[in-house]
């Protein structure tokens, strides 16, 4: 009777055990799962590779775990987080300390070749080439690696190594990433003991499971910093494109950051609600990098035109030559004048009067082609009359010619030499798609350097951007950026471009970037067509932009408030430049002071 009772006790507690076994099972299975879910959804790099060291040391009950991740040489074995309880070690991660320690060597000069060969003295290293996972009880017995610099530290510190589970972490393509390292699994009373073989299999299965969150992390993180340098060499090569425009597209991003920064920390008006998220923000970081990528199809001869004759080179010098001519015709026609037996004294008479008036000619033509100076109707006479003139071509203007200039040659062909031609010409070969390269018809522009189907080109790179933009399969969280970029010329009236939007139809972000594009162009010290800016004449021109409805009024404010214009100017503005300047003076005033 007692033997049955024995016996029945024992069944019923093995069934209690299977029972209890398979509960801890169906919660280690369930905690993996929650786990997995966990690691799939952190994004923060540091948050992560903590999150998978320390569920393992809670797996385990581990006094200390290392994670290393292999290097981008991969040639070593990088520490990434380091945990002993112990000795109260916290390193890496979130923790903001940096671990002291170099890469694991994950190969070795071999003595005898001389030549690399695979470092197996360490158990990490080992462990990373044979891709299988090393459970040693203690390693101070163990014979297979090499332990020395672990007792010397145990040594240095009081510390008692003794059982160690390296595993390595697998990605979806069978290599090895890195490597997860245990110490000391502690029993129930914390005293140091083996890690239980049983429980491996879990370990591994976290492992791999934190490999393919790791692998995802890292591969997004290459992705951001390959998308990074994409639109960072894009901007650069923009910048680089013109030597007048240099920094443009490096500089905005600056302006428009520091900018959307006081707004996020301004609680009044508009800006009280305001905030922007780590996606966000990294949307406005890409739309001020891309605002004018249109500028790549801009030609050069247009972006950079810093005279009204300007195409490749400044024309000028052509007239210049003309008019050399002129002065040479005149002094031949002098001597003739002479050797026919006329009077001396007058003819040298009308060749000095000649050749003062084709200098004063010159100058005014060589004045009006810099664009300084506003050209009125009785300017625009006077180039015609001048340009009335007349010089005798004696070479064929059809030799030495490009194909595509002797192409629009065929279609009007210059007159057989010798031939008469205008001083100042608007002629047929000028017309070069949709521009007009004529003479007169440049140097009679009113304002500035830029024509009319110039001027177009310049406002068109904004389209181009929009529509390059709007071509990209940008992700949701991106897919604001063709509007943030494409809006800087737009005004708060509804009469910029492209789309003549008006404030209410425009993101605080996009009506950031329209102030820094325009401080920046403003304060530049390399645009050719004009001498750069003073702080203080940059803001009282973007003040009578306010008042024109140009710019965003609120954003002006807290531009000028929190001091946003000072902190670029001191970091990025050349010494004369920044002077000084009362903030009070640009912003609006009181209604009854503006009614005084």
């Amino acid at each position: 009777m007692g033997s049955d009772i024995a016996e029945d006790d024992i069944d019923e507690q093995e069934r209690r055990d299977s029972a209890f076994g398979r509960r801890s099972g169906e919660r280690m299975v369930h905690r993996l799962v929650e786990l997995g879910i966990a690691l799939s959804s952190e994004k923060d790099h540091d948050r992560l590779m903590e999150m998978i060291l320390l569920e393992a040391k809670s797996i385990y009950n581990a006094d200390g775990g290392t994670l290393y991740l292999v290097t981008d040489d991969e040639k070593g074995l990088s520490f990434q987080i380091m945990r002993n309880d112990t000795l109260n070690i916290a390193m890496g991660g979130t923790t903001g300390r940096s671990i002291p320690f170099p890469p694991v060597p994950l190969f070795r000069d071999d003595e005898e070749t001389g030549k690399p060969a695979k470092n197996l003295n360490n158990v990490a290293s080992a462990v990373y080439h044979s891709g299988k996972a090393s459970n040693i009880e203690d390693a101070y017995e163990d014979q297979s690696y090499d332990f020395s610099g672990t007792k010397k530290f145990d040594q240095t510190t009081g510390y008692r190594s003794q059982s160690f589970l390296t595993v390595p972490m697998i990605n979806t393509e069978a290599e090895v990433i890195g490597v997860l390292q245990l110490i000391n699994a502690r029993d129930g009373g914390g005293s140091p003991t083996s890690f239980d073989s049983s429980s491996q299999p879990m370990i591994e299965a976290l492992t791999s499971q934190a490999a393919v969150a790791l692998e995802n992390q890292i591969l997004i993180h290459q992705q951001r910093n390959l998308w990074d340098s994409l639109i960072e060499m894009l901007a650069s090569s923009i910048d680089d494109k013109s030597p007048y425009t240099g920094g443009h597209c490096q500089r905005v991003p600056i302006i428009s950051k520091l900018l959307a920064r006081a707004a996020c920390d301004s609680d009044e008006g508009s800006f009280a609600d305001f905030d922007l998220t780590e996606d966000e923000w990294y949307e406005l970081h890409v739309a001020a990098w891309l605002h004018d990528c249109g500028k790549v199809t801009t030609p050069e001869y247009v972006v950079d035109k810093a005279s009204k004759l300007e195409t490749i080179y400044n024309r000028i010098h052509e007239i210049r030559t003309r008019f050399d001519v002129l002065r040479r015709d005149a002094e031949i026609h002098c001597l003739k004048r002479k050797l026919s037996g006329e009077d001396p004294a007058e003819a040298d008479a009308e060749f000095e009067a000649a050749c003062a008036r084709l200098q004063e000619e010159y100058v005014f033509v060589a004045k009006a082609n810099v664009g300084g100076e506003f050209m009125d109707d009785a300017d625009i006479d006077r180039l015609k009359e001048i340009g009335a003139q007349t010089w005798v071509r004696h070479y064929d203007k059809l030799e030495g010619l490009s194909p595509p200039e002797a192409f629009r040659a065929k279609a009007n062909p210059p007159p057989v030499p010798p031939a008469t031609e205008p001083l100042l010409g608007d002629l047929p070969d000028h017309v070069v798609g949709k521009y007009n390269l004529g003479e007169l018809y440049n140097l009679a522009i009113r304002r500035g350097t830029l024509t009319a189907e110039e001027r177009d080109t310049i406002n068109d790179h904004i389209v181009v951007t929009i529509k390059m933009l709007e071509n990209l399969p940008f992700p949701k969280k991106m897919r604001r950026v063709p509007e943030y970029a494409g809006g800087h010329h737009e005004k708060m009236d509804g009469t910029g471009y492209p789309r003549g939007l008006r404030r209410e139809d425009m993101s605080i972000p996009a009506r950031i970037m329209a102030i820094g594009d325009i401080f920046e162009a403003l304060t530049a010290a390399d645009r050719p067509y004009k001498a750069a800016k003073t702080v203080s004449e940059s803001l009282r021109i973007m003040g009578f932009m306010v008042k024109d409805q140009h710019i965003d009024q609120e954003l002006f404010e807290l531009f000028l408030r929190s001091g946003v214009w000072k902190e670029y100017a001191d970091q990025y503005l050349e010494p004369f430049q920044i002077d000084e300047v009362d903030i009070n003076d640009y912003l609006p005033k009181p209604a009854k002071e503006e009614a005084g």
